[in-house]
């Protein structure tokens, strides 16, 4: 899957022991079949990373729980 500037992706780790790691894409250097892009990553390092197979994707928005609408009473 091919990323533009400004996505927010989520890198999956090689680890166990870490955490995937999110950032925004700042550049594309190559495209596909083997793509590189320029990324910030959220604690502020940026890298040049060129994603295995399945190791970068699209960083899901996060879903705001609705508030439920206040009840009305019908008349009895």
């Amino acid at each position: 899957m091919a990323f533009e500037v400004g996505k927010r992706v989520v890198a999956e780790s090689e680890s166990t022991d870490r955490r995937p790691r999110s950032g925004v894409v700042e550049e594309v250097l190559r495209g596909d079949p083997s793509p590189r892009y320029r990324i910030r990553w959220d604690d502020g390092h940026e890298t040049i990373y060129t994603p295995a197979s399945g190791a970068l994707r699209a960083e899901q928005r996060r879903k705001t729980p609705r508030q439920a609408a206040p009840r009305t009473r019908s008349p009895t």
